[in-house]
């Protein structure tokens, strides 16, 4: 075994001693750059210790640039690792910092590199997690259409109601033109409410009190559109072809993909 051939079974690979170490060193590495830029951006400590951080982070910055690099080079398909998940966030994770050098507080965007925290279901072999992280995907994608078709509909709802408001208050209440009672109704749907634009006029108070009432209704549908979708594919994955790895109708006895009986 060649020395690439060594490095790449460490820093892609997990199943030797050697490349767990690895994964677990370089998710504490993680960790710390995170906490660094969370710490960083509290006025007191920044004024303080400011300039430790910044060289703090920098060294975690090069660091994990010469991590980046590594993997491109040891890779046997580097093309295909830059533009794989892994590759795009694990290059977001070192973006940052140089971007702040032409603009300061891009660096506080670095915290993206949470996301390589993910590899820790890799390093530890939680396999349910994975499956249930797969149901959880396969659902809101057999969902996709028609939380689309909810989400229109809301966007009616809102520019409708936001328009009435519009005419029915007028700018002197706040309701200065149609994006801003937009905006109004967006608020007042979601029950989130901040108070920054109030109707005055009976009509607008019950109108107000409608939209409110729409979106405690409304607040429900994505919750059972997504749960409906997940124990149907929670009864899919059970009924699974050993064969093909098609998921099936929990009631089918036979693959529907290339016809073997299931279990």
């Amino acid at each position: 075994m060649t020395s690439r051939e060594r490095l790449y079974k460490i820093v892609f690979e997990n199943d030797t001693k050697a490349g767990k170490q690895f994964d677990v060193a370089l998710l504490w590495f993680i960790l710390f750059s995170i906490l660094i830029a969370i710490i960083d951006s509290v006025p007191s400590i920044n004024k303080t210790i400011g300039t430790e951080l910044y060289v703090t982070e920098w060294f975690f910055t090069l660091l994990f640039s010469v991590e980046y690099i590594t993997r491109i080079a040891i890779s046997k398909r580097p093309t295909r690792y830059i533009f794989s998940f892994w590759g795009i966030i694990d290059l977001l994770a070192i973006l940052p910092t140089y971007l702040s050098l032409l603009t300061y507080g891009y660096h506080y965007l670095l915290v993206v590199r949470i996301f390589r925290l993910l590899r820790v279901f890799r390093i530890l072999r939680l396999a349910r997690f994975n499956k249930e992280a797969i149901t959880l995907l396969r659902a809101l994608k057999a969902s996709s259409y028609k939380i689309g078709i909810f989400l229109f509909a809301v966007l009616t709802i809102v520019i409708l109601l936001g328009t009435i408001m519009y005419v029915v208050e007028g700018g002197n209440n706040g309701f200065t033109s149609i994006p801003q009672s937009i905006y109004w109704a967006i608020i007042t749907i979601t029950t989130v409410g901040y108070g920054d634009i109030v109707p005055h006029t009976i009509v607008g108070k019950f109108i107000a009190s409608l939209s409110m009432i729409i979106g405690y209704a409304i607040i429900a549908v994505p919750t059972g559109i997504v749960t409906v979708e997940m124990s149907r594919t929670a009864l899919q994955q059970d009924n699974q072809c050993p064969n093909c790895e098609n998921y099936n109708n929990n009631n089918a006895n036979y693959c529907s993909s290339c016809g073997s009986k299931l279990k």
